[in-house]
């Protein structure tokens, strides 16, 4: 049986449908019982646990939405002989439009004014200048697919200088766009007037924006984070916020919870721009990564070799 473990766009469950295939829909009573029958599962942000690899005996494949995969075990995957694939590039676009969204919209404190407008707050607008765009230097910590595609957006909008620093693409990566290749972050960090972060969270990426950090950039600096949680120190960034040492952030991942508990201190800041985790939220982007994730699952229970696999 195949089971439905996250809300799906339409799209995935149809495919199952018409290729006769039975399946638990996400919100079926039957779905808290997955472990006992599940040969194949769909999931987007549950977590799965070493647990629920032992539990689940006749899993055989972990079908993800999406690139990022620290929900699952995987090496509790391994060790049970469970294949984990995912859908990488799909959501590309999607995400680098959202990191240039929010970027713009605290540049141009488009929230602060949307709040103090429904409040009914006066506005003296040259106490509220925003920061223009235009040639300004983006650096980049990962310039994979998503990376990739926001470099350009910025490019081409804005002609802005691009910082690229990704230690494991191949020299000569990103031709197409002019870039100056950063080996060494101490020598980004004093020199963007954007960092964007487009790298999954791993040991070495933890807290990869820390006090140290943050301390270097320009108070006039945006941080945007449309990846994962737990890269930026968030307390750090708190603290450099009520400071006045950095412009504003737009943050679209959190450390705990997505969205955030009002009760997290980044929620108090007027530039602070939050949003859900929400990068490959479009209707486009959820149709085409629910209908591959529903086809790579089939593909694989079929004995095929995944698209692309993770484990």
């Amino acid at each position: 049986m195949i089971y439905v473990l996250d809300a799906f766009e339409p799209s995935g469950l149809q495919y199952l449908a018409d290729q006769n295939q039975s399946f638990v829909p996400f919100g079926d009573p039957r779905g808290i019982n997955w472990h006992q029958d599940a040969v194949g599962i769909m999931i987007r942000g549950s977590q799965l646990s070493a647990d629920d690899f032992a539990r689940a005996r006749k899993l055989k494949v972990v079908s993800k939405q999406g690139v990022g995969v620290d929900n699952i075990a995987l090496s509790a995957a391994r060790e049970h002989g469970v294949i984990v694939c995912n859908t990488p590039g799909i959501n590309s676009a999607a995400v680098a439009e959202l990191a240039f969204t929010l970027a713009m919209a605290v540049a141009r404190r488009v929230s602060e004014f949307d709040r103090m407008i429904r409040s009914g707050s006066k506005i003296v607008r040259p106490r509220y200048l925003g920061r223009a765009m235009h040639g300004k230097t983006i650096g980049f910590i990962g310039m994979g697919n998503i990376g990739t595609q926001a470099a350009r957006l910025f490019r081409g909008a804005f002609d802005c200088r691009i910082l690229a620093y990704d230690p494991y693409a191949p020299m000569g990566h990103w031709g197409d766009i002019p870039h100056v290749r950063i080996a060494d972050l101490e020598e980004l960090w004093p020199q963007v007037d954007v960092l964007s972060l487009h790298v999954p969270l791993t040991d070495t990426t933890r807290n990869i924006v820390d006090r140290a950090a943050i301390a270097r950039m320009k108070p006039s600096a945006i941080i945007i984070n449309v990846s994962r949680g737990g890269l930026i120190d968030e307390l750090a960034l708190a603290d450099a916020l009520r400071d006045g040492k950095l412009f504003g952030a737009g943050l679209d991942a959190f450390e705990e919870g997505e969205p955030p508990s009002r009760s997290n201190p980044l929620l108090a800041f007027p530039n602070v721009l939050a949003t859900p985790h929400a990068g490959a939220g479009t209707i486009e982007t959820q149709a085409d990564s629910s209908l591959a994730t529903a086809r790579q699952l089939l593909h694989v229970l079929a004995g095929n070799e995944p698209f692309h696999r993770v484990v």
